[in-house]
């Protein structure tokens, strides 16, 4: 467990993991969401191979249903788990939480991995923009809603997914992350500015999360990981030439969903990881290559943006973190 003095996100040089690292996670319980296709579904797929019973966050049921038939056929007798989850929609986010609090006592693993990417302008149930209400406000909720149960299991982790291009977000403060006065982005929308304010987002709430995590003594830590540019769904608006089939000019440049998963896996069983890391592909503008810590940009590690982000954050969603609340971690069967 980190004593707060890690430096958050920076470089540590660890590298060379694979899926071979995984190990048995035979007993433990995991919540992916977004797992339905891509990176999720990925993740969700070695971690049910490895013996983790896999809970399946999916916004589309019907696609979840498949995901599910899909695992269980390549790991036969897996504990696979679905739950209806709409990041855009903090009603169902508080509905999925519910369903998952009541059948889990303790979680080990929250991978906070679905989102939306470029997507045309759009505004979610609550009247937030579609990147900011997914990407962070979805998952920011969701992770304060199931924390006790998180807290519940020693060595607990928190994986928070973002993207290189936080680097591009345009931020010098809080109003530049967040126009309190435009939640719903009406005014001067950029898809791509929109996303990359997300996902820096997602990595301030997850340096924020791990130093209030080891402030408070919890037996849980908090990580960011990045599959880089894996070739999934999310890449749907994005030109043509850089989207399938056959992804055109950016094959190159990319790399399968299964590698795609690998940051992702790292930053949620690595043992050699004491939280606040940023696992990313090692190759150039962490495209694609094997998972390593690297460092996240500058902005990412402003503490006054970090804890300003938080309050505004609990304010959007009605959602407090109880750092003090410790259901016994014995019992570690469903309800």
């Amino acid at each position: 467990m980190s004593d707060g003095r890690h430096v958050m996100g920076r470089d540590t040089g660890r590298s060379g993991w694979s899926e071979v690292d995984v190990g048995n996670q035979s007993g433990r319980v995991a919540v992916v969401t977004g797992a339905s296709s891509g990176v999720g579904f990925q993740v969700a797929s070695v971690l049910a191979g490895s013996g983790a019973r896999v809970v399946l966050a999916c916004r589309d049921l019907e696609k979840g249903r498949a995901a599910v038939s899909r695992i269980a056929a390549t790991h036969p007798g897996a504990e696979l788990h679905l739950v209806h989850l709409d990041l855009s929609s903090l009603r169902s986010v508080r509905a999925a939480a519910e369903e998952i609090r009541e059948t889990w006592p303790a979680i080990d693993l929250l991978v906070d991995n679905a989102g939306v990417m470029w997507a045309p302008h759009q505004v979610t149930e609550d009247g937030f923009e579609l990147h900011l209400g997914t990407n962070h406000l979805g998952h920011f909720a969701l992770t304060g809603l199931v924390l006790d149960r998180l807290l519940a299991a020693p060595g607990s982790r928190v994986v928070l997914v973002s993207s290189p291009a936080h680097r591009q977000a345009d931020v010098n403060d809080l109003d530049d992350l967040v126009d309190l006065e435009n939640l719903a982005g009406t005014r001067g929308y950029d898809r791509a500015d929109a996303y990359a304010r997300s996902k820096l987002a997602n990595l301030l709430h997850a340096y924020e999360l791990h130093r209030r995590l080891a402030d408070a003594s919890a037996p849980t830590i908090a990580l960011a990981a990045h599959p880089g540019a894996a070739r999934t769904e999310l890449n749907r608006h994005l030109p043509r030439l850089f989207r399938g089939p056959s992804w055109g000019l950016s094959r190159p440049l990319t790399h399968s969903p299964e590698k795609g998963a690998l940051p992702l896996l790292m930053a949620a069983l690595d043992t050699g990881l004491t939280g606040g890391e940023y696992v990313a592909p090692s190759g150039i503008r962490e495209f694609k290559g094997r998972p390593e810590c690297r460092t996240s940009s500058d902005v990412s590690h402003d503490r006054d943006l970090q804890r300003r982000l938080w309050r505004v954050s609990e304010q959007l969603t009605g959602v407090t973190y109880d750092f003090t609340a410790r259901p016994p971690a014995a019992g570690r069967e469903p309800l």
